[in-house]
């Protein structure tokens, strides 16, 4: 049994799902680039094999064979029918890119690193034992965040692109589009763009997909059309199953006014400045005489007006990026202080105490410290609720809890058998201590991510 799980134990295992939990939760977040995007495959190709060969001992040939297959199998189109088939089931979903195939080598890492034999121990073999299912349970986690089904980018407001020199022959082919053709020109219209996970899902970030909209449908249907020259100004009408669609375009952006009409009534009118919603939009019932009215700044919604029978049932103001940001460094400064607070009081305990402390018996010593990640993760959530900063995505809560518990638990340790309790009162302000900590150093990562 040892021999078997030695490995999950070692250091460079144990690193690489770290990371990989780290990229997959945080850094693709806040740095969506090339890099992270492969540094989960570098990182999963490793810990993959390694893991499924200390559940299979016997089959680890087949297993490290197998793992190289059935990523290329995932990473090539050919995958496309199983996911969507498995898609009702299981919210799964990966990007078609042959580029992530520079990471094989990783199997070659993970081949020669299982042969070494002074892998090195963290303890006694019922230590061993115990560290390596948790270990285990935090891999399987990672292997199912990783496949997490893809987030996509709606729009509001109807949202269309205008390409010169169409070729496209299947125009079914993309679900996420719509196609109309006019002579020399196509017409798109864009229902959601399949996007990495964003950071807060507001008109911010609906803007930065907005900004270069054109060249991004361009290169998402594979043609050989171009862009229209910027400058060009083009009118056209288009007849879509929710309405007729008068439509400007300024080279391949809306830019002007916009006007959806239904049984020859006005249902939608708007502004766009080249791309993003502007100045004041009117959506009206088809059914009742209800309408709605909302104001944009810069393509962001700042407020949001409900009126029927033209008399106002209610009014929202809607904070911007702008506003979100301030709001959070605000959040951050309550934090600071409380947390602040709370080392004053620790201390006015210990002064007061010194050299007298709680004693405890050795086994109440060690279940405090291995139910201190619970508690302080039940207060870091209230603290987070309270902030109304609290992700209700099933991963990252999983995610949150295992960092959690590798953090705090030594922390407790240290506290209880070394720093020493003075008083009772000090077990509740240590956990609110650590979760506010906790909450602070999410507060800061939403705030970096925020600000880019």
């Amino acid at each position: 049994m040892y021999e078997r799980l030695k490995h999950l134990v070692s250091p460079l295992f144990i690193f690489f799902l770290v990371l990989l939990i780290i990229n997959d939760f945080f850094l693709k977040a806040a740095f969506p680039n090339t890099f992270t995007g492969k540094l989960s495959d570098f990182s999963g190709l490793f810990i993959f094999p390694i893991f499924c060969s200390a559940i299979f001992p016997k089959q680890k040939l087949l297993i490290f064979i197998s793992t190289a297959v059935l990523f290329v199998f995932w990473k090539s189109e050919y995958s496309s029918d199983i996911i969507q088939f498995m898609k009702p089931y299981l919210h799964i979903g990966r990007t078609v890119d042959f580029s992530d195939l520079i990471a094989l080598p990783m199997l070659l890492l993970a081949w020669f690193y299982t042969k070494r034999d002074s892998q090195q121990s963290i303890g006694p073999a019922l230590m061993t034992r115990w560290s390596s299912y948790f270990i285990g349970a935090a891999a399987i986690f990672s292997f199912c965040a990783t496949s997490q089904q893809r987030y996509f980018q709606s729009f509001d407001q109807p949202q269309y692109v205008l390409l010169k020199d169409p070729t496209i022959q299947d125009l079914n082919s993309h679900d996420e589009f719509e196609f109309y053709n006019r002579d020399s020109l196509l017409v798109v219209k864009i229902n959601y763009l399949s996007t990495g996970r964003p950071v807060r899902n507001d008109d911010y970030n609906k803007n930065r997909s907005v900004n270069t909209l054109d060249i991004d449908v361009l290169h998402r249907i594979a043609d050989s059309a171009s862009l229209v020259a910027s400058e060009k100004i083009t009118l056209l009408t288009v007849n879509t199953e929710q309405g007729i669609d008068s439509l400007r375009f300024n080279g391949g952006r809306l830019d002007g006014r916009f006007i959806r009409t239904k049984g020859g009534k006005p249902i939608i009118e708007g502004f766009y400045k080249m791309g993003l919603e502007d100045s004041t939009w009117i959506i009206r019932d088809t059914i009742r005489s209800d309408k709605v009215i909302k104001t944009f700044v810069n393509g962001e919604t700042t407020n949001i007006k409900y009126y029927r029978q033209d008399q106002l049932q209610s009014s929202s103001n809607i904070n911007t990026r702008s506003d979100t940001i301030f709001n959070t460094y605000m959040q951050l400064a309550i934090l600071i202080l409380c947390m602040a607070g709370i080392c004053f009081l620790l201390y006015r305990n210990y002064r007061r105490t010194v050299p007298n402390h709680l004693k405890f018996k050795l086994p109440w010593r060690l279940l405090l410290c291995f139910v201190s990640p619970f508690v302080v993760w039940l207060f870091y959530i209230g603290i987070m609720l309270l902030l109304m900063n609290y992700n209700q995505d099933t991963f990252d809560v999983l995610a949150t809890g295992i960092f959690i518990f590798i953090a705090i638990c030594p922390l407790m340790f240290v506290i209880v058998f070394g720093i020493k309790l003075r008083k009772e009162i000090d077990i509740f302000l240590y956990y609110l201590l650590l979760a506010l900590a906790c909450s602070i150093l999410t507060t800061y990562f939403s705030l970096e991510s925020l600000s880019i």
